[in-house]
């Protein structure tokens, strides 16, 4: 198969392409680097020609919602129309457990208004939402420090290794659309809070965890950011001894 990455020079991208090579196929890993912008379309046609599937993990550092909207959904919406005058069958999307019970959360509202710029395209797609990766945990951590101390409350997060989701991502680009979602999360369960205390520990982080109540991450609910109903499973277990 041929195969395009949008995003392909990324945390999931590298990845990614070098499995689908190791499987045989023929892959471009799309970036300005080699003339391919989905910021401004540029490239993107000649570098579909040919291609059976394109895989967009192309990801932003942005969090506020109306500029992760308009980075999401209009690189998207130019792939798109790339694909459909390219003969392009099978757009495969990466996007977030949850995202859509985690609106206040600007970065996740731009994943839903991507999501919904797939389904209302005409191009056949599966997306596969992913709950948080293993090596963005450290990153919660930050985010939820004040004066030094750590507050988390007690939600539920299932974290997943991101090798696993490679793994899905080059099962799903070499299979037909499913024109519908697959869930990914890790093996293991835990709450934010006890999480976060058992990976500062083993990072010999001194900060404090406080446990609080409510929610984080703009989620609406403690079990918001997990799967609710059928969803595949990562093999790799994080490395803490804290699940539920």
């Amino acid at each position: 198969m041929k195969i395009l990455i949008i995003g392909g020079n990324g945390h999931v991208g590298t990845r990614l392409t070098a499995r689908l090579r190791e499987l045989g196929h023929e892959v471009t890993a799309a970036s300005r680097g080699n003339g391919v912008d989905a910021l401004t379309g540029r490239g993107l046609g000649e570098a579909m020609e040919n291609v059976d599937a394109v895989v967009d993990v192309l990801n932003t550092m942005e969090m506020d919602a109306a500029a992760v909207t308009a980075f999401f959904r209009g690189t998207t919406e130019r792939v798109l129309a790339a694909e459909h005058s390219t003969g392009v069958r099978h757009h495969v999307l990466l996007s977030v457990v949850g995202a859509d019970r985690a609106l206040a959360n600007g970065y996740y509202a731009g994943k839903v208004s991507q999501e919904d710029a797939v389904r209302d395209g005409d191009i056949p797609f599966t997306i596969v939402r992913a709950t948080q990766f293993h090596d963005f945990v450290p990153t919660i951590a930050d985010w939820l420090t004040v004066d030094g101390a750590v507050n988390a409350p007690r939600m539920k997060l299932q974290p997943v290794d991101v090798d696993d989701v490679v793994e899905l991502l080059a099962e799903i680009a070499q299979g037909a659309p499913l024109n519908g979602t697959v869930d990914l999360a890790g093996p293991e369960v835990f709450t934010l809070d006890e999480l976060l205390r058992s990976s500062l520990s083993l990072a010999n982080d001194e900060r404090p965890v406080v446990t609080v109540e409510g929610t984080a991450l703009g989620a609406d609910a403690l079990d918001s950011l997990v799967p609710l109903g059928d969803h595949r499973s990562g093999k790799t277990r994080y490395p803490s001894s804290t699940s539920l």
